[in-house]
């Protein structure tokens, strides 16, 4: 008798923060549990995302079902715009993270070629051989979902992003009991959230914020401005409250954060006093000591509201010495020396600057370890993979299931791209498919490979030097040049005295060349390129990088 299999394809996720997306395959359909992106690291630059390769995904078009969404943030959903240029697939998630994947879909003029499904924690959802069951959970965002998924090769969970927080801002509580009845049913396999696997003990409340808050408004003289995610509903409910109480008026700044605040309030999820939130032109005409500002930026980056206004280039935003900067967000990492470089600016600005290392102003939206033991031991799985974080924080959960007391061989670590046969006789490794990075760089989305990073980080590191030459097509005589451009290896004067330099060596090197050697145009890029090398090397024990242009006339 043929054994019925589901087999499970992480695209990203693991091993790394951000980047979110699992396929699910059985009986030949395919669903996809989010999608997500990440952000660059220092290491690349000019690169505005990273998103998942779907090779697997394109090569199996025609067996996927659709996307299932856990919740709106941009690590589970940012990298839909991309993906659905190539794929036309139907999207599912609860009202709020449709509302933010509408923004983002509109914006990239895919909405219309979009379909989108709203889900919610009461119903089920049958997608060929699978049977979605979804449960409510406290996260960073409104309306974030678990999943149990019904299979002919047992019952699945997937937690989502989840914490166990006694007194959320919006009272949606995580279903414990829900987890529970699924762990009564018998669940075959967990996958579960490892972000906060190191941290001990429970991760705080999110109204602890709101206690944070009003005790900063409390001693601030002036303008209040505060800085976290875009996507942070329960965040914004944690402002607006504060700001209300005080008796200051709101604006907010950031194409992002308006449009998910409008979507938020729209729906009923965020409630705003009317005229509390006031538009920019009117914010500016009040007292500072009497506005709360909103904003981008909260990871530094450089094009963002609060980072050209903590370099006094934002002209809607100008801070003044005694403003109070809240930066309401946790560090993701690879931005520790930008937000570093922005909050030196501010306190430079002489801003009085509260940040997550020195003020309770963020607290996480991912489960603590003990949170982690509770959901393992509702559940009892047969098997588990983490999920969702970085390889040491897979690791450490994996090493909290043994603690609890799962067998060791009933415990999977994976990596992208590694599969999982899971039957209804067990789970097992059975091989690979192609996974990475995709990089987007503006409009381009994975034109920008390992040989332009490359060359992107060998320019920030060293600089460039374009030497430039007419040469005679009929006699190979050089006719006009050696003319050198150098940006990026020294000071103005210094550079003038090295380009000297180096003319005149690539002149004594170029007198010494064969004329039958000099009529062929690559030969002469390569003869530059290794005097300028040398050059460079002797006199700055630096190595730019050359370009030839050899101009035949």
């Amino acid at each position: 008798m043929k054994k019925t299999r589901c087999i499970l394809t992480p695209l990203g996720g693991l091993g790394e923060i951000g980047k979110n997306m699992l396929a699910l395959e059985c009986e030949g359909h395919i669903i996809v549990i989010d999608a997500g992106l990440a952000f660059p690291t220092e290491d690349q630059p000019g690169i505005d995302f990273i998103i998942p390769d779907i090779t697997y995904l394109l090569d199996n078009r025609e067996r996927i079902l659709g996307i299932v969404l856990t919740h709106g943030h941009e690590d589970h959903v940012g990298a839909l715009p991309f993906i659905l240029r190539q794929l036309s697939l139907p999207i599912y998630g609860t009202r709020m993270t449709l509302g933010i994947v509408r923004n983002k879909l509109e914006e990239h003029d895919l909405l219309s070629r979009t379909e989108l499904h709203e889900i919610n924690a009461t119903e089920t959802l049958d997608m060929g051989c699978f049977k979605l069951e979804f449960i409510r959970v406290t996260h960073s965002i409104v309306d974030g979902i678990g999943l149990g998924i019904t299979t002919p090769a047992g019952l699945i969970v997937h937690s989502g992003d989840f914490k166990l927080d006694p007194t959320p801002v919006d009272g949606q509580l995580t279903d414990l009991g829900k987890f529970g009845e699924l762990g009564q049913r018998g669940v075959n396999l967990l996958l579960a959230d490892s972000t906060n696997v190191e941290r001990e003990g429970y991760t705080l409340s999110e109204r602890e914020v709101g206690v944070a808050f009003e005790e900063i408004m409390r001693e601030a003289k002036g303008r209040v401005v505060i800085a976290c995610f875009s996507s942070n509903v329960h965040r914004f409910q944690q402002v607006v409250n504060t700001t209300t109480h005080f008796g200051r008026k709101l604006g907010v700044v950031g194409m992002s954060m308006v449009k998910n605040m409008r979507t938020a309030r729209e729906l009923e999820y965020l409630k705003i006093p009317e005229n509390l939130w006031l538009r920019w032109n009117d914010m500016t005409r009040l007292p500072a000591e009497k506005t709360v500002v909103m904003t981008t930026g909260s990871q530094g980056e450089p094009k963002s509201a609060l980072a050209r206004a903590a370099v006094a280039e934002n002209a809607d935003l100008c801070l003044q010495p005694g403003d109070t900067v809240i930066i309401s967000a946790r560090t993701i990492p690879g931005n520790e020396r930008r937000i570093g470089n922005m909050i030196n600016h501010l306190f430079q600005l002489g801003c009085h600057v509260h940040y997550e290392r020195v003020s309770e102003i963020h607290v996480s939206g991912h489960a603590a370890r003990e949170e982690l033991k509770v959901l393992h031991n509702i559940v009892r799985p047969r098997y588990f993979m983490p999920i969702h974080g970085e390889t040491r924080h897979l690791v450490r959960h994996a090493e909290l299931a043994k603690e609890l007391g799962l067998a060791a061989e009933n415990v999977f670590v994976l990596h992208n791209g590694e599969q999982l046969e899971l039957t209804t006789q067990g789970l097992r490794k059975i091989g690979k498919v192609v996974a990475g990075n995709v990089l987007v760089d503006g409009k381009g989305v994975g034109d920008v490979g390992h040989v332009v990073l490359r060359d992107r980080q060998h320019l920030a590191q060293d600089g460039m030097v374009i030497a430039i030459l007419g040469l005679d097509r009929q006699t190979g005589e050089v006719v006009n040049g050696p003319d050198l451009i150098a940006r990026g290896i020294a000071d103005a004067a210094k550079t003038t005295r090295l380009v000297e330099g180096a003319v005149a060596e690539l002149k004594t090197v170029l007198e010494h060349e064969t004329l039958v050697g000099l009529t062929d145009a690559s030969v002469l890029q390569d003869t530059i390129r290794r005097a300028l090398k040398r050059y460079f090397k002797k006199t700055l024990m630096r190595f730019p990088m050359i370009i030839p242009v050899v101009m035949e006339i």
